[in-house]
């Protein structure tokens, strides 16, 4: 468990924001297990291939995560900026964050003080468009280094928590990746291993792109998509919330499979893993979506792992819960899928 926690630490500090997946696409292929090999491809994809026999699986799990993109550089070294990804305004007055020009620039986000702020404005979070990120920096000094165009990302320290919790950025879908990887250890350890393909998505946080153009070049007979969903805390609704420590999430939803999302229920009352269901009525605004669609059709399951503070610098997850969902999708596969 500690060298799994070690990976998901590991994998969480690389920057990769939508489009720019570099440095978590090379952190990715150093835990790749023994007899894999890894290719990236026009999209930033990163898809590692296992040859085994018979069907051919693919896991999915998206690398990028959430930042911001530099619009502007103002008067006094001032960036103005966009999300990139699903960045929530409300939490980033007074963060600490990396700048990444033609080299890092540390910065932080301003924050106007409580003695100035209108009547209007109090208690209200500023929108990007009147947001400002002070880098230290002259214009003349900060346009040498920084460009329209180049990412933002916020830093956050890695915490661990008690009961063998994490807490930091980028656990999504970071703890995605590790459980993919993770799942493809227990899987090329086994004399009857299949055909496995690993899909680290690009751009999931902007609209799926690389779940799209990846999982459309992989003729995979199944696939399980690894996402994060929200875990329950006083004040979340705990109907649409898992809980942590009580294992994967598997996922119910009209465009996923109805038959693996019951498989992977039977695999884990088999083997004694905890579970919860995810109940979804429409989309599940996962790669699962559009990897369900692409070319004829793949039949794909999702399962989940509860994180708590969603989109923020102070992401939970427990290693339990990480550890779970690999063993559950390794038992998955090694009993034959929807065959058995």
């Amino acid at each position: 468990m500690s060298e799994l926690k070690d990976m998901i630490i590991s994998l969480s500090q690389a920057n990769g924001t939508p489009g720019l997946e570099n440095e978590i696409a090379e952190k990715i292929v150093e835990f790749l297990p023994e007899g894999m090999t890894a290719q990236k491809d026009k999209n930033n994809n990163v898809i590692a291939t296992f040859e085994g026999t018979g069907k051919t699986y693919l896991l999915d799990a998206h690398a990028d995560r959430i930042g911001l993109i530099v619009t502007a550089v103002t008067d006094g070294g001032f960036l103005r900026v966009a999300k990139c990804g699903g960045m929530d305004a409300r939490v980033l007055a007074a963060q600490d964050v990396t700048v990444w020009g033609k080299k890092p620039v540390y910065g932080v986000i301003t924050s106007t003080p409580p003695h100035l702020q209108s009547a209007d404005d109090a208690g209200k979070a500023k929108d990007f468009d009147d947001m400002l990120v002070d880098t230290g920096l002259s214009k003349e000094e900060a346009e040498k280094i920084i460009s329209p165009g180049d990412r933002i990302t916020v830093k956050s320290p890695v915490s661990e928590l008690l009961n063998n919790r994490i807490s930091c950025a980028a656990l999504d879908d970071r703890a995605g990746c590790a459980v993919i990887i993770r799942a493809a250890e227990i899987i090329a350890q086994s004399e009857k291993a299949p055909n496995l393909k690993l899909l680290f998505s690009a751009q999931e946080e902007t609209g799926g792109t690389g779940a799209v153009t990846g999982s459309f070049n992989i003729d995979a007979d199944e696939c399980i998509s690894v996402d994060v969903s929200f875990a329950d805390a006083p004040d979340m609704p705990s109907k649409k919330c898992g809980k942590l420590d009580k294992g994967p999430m598997i996922g119910f939803s009209p465009v996923l499979s109805y038959e693996i999302s019951r498989k992977l229920e039977t695999v884990a009352k088999q083997n004694k893993i905890p579970f919860q269901p995810e109940l979804m009525s429409d989309a599940t605004g996962t790669n699962a979506d559009h990897i369900a669609l692409s070319r004829g059709g793949i039949k794909t399951g999702l399962v989940s792992i509860p994180l708590r503070n969603m989109h923020t610098g102070v992401e939970v997850v427990s290693v339990a819960d990480v550890e779970n969902c690999a063993r559950l999708i390794a038992k998955y596969i090694l009993g034959g899928g929807l065959d058995a």
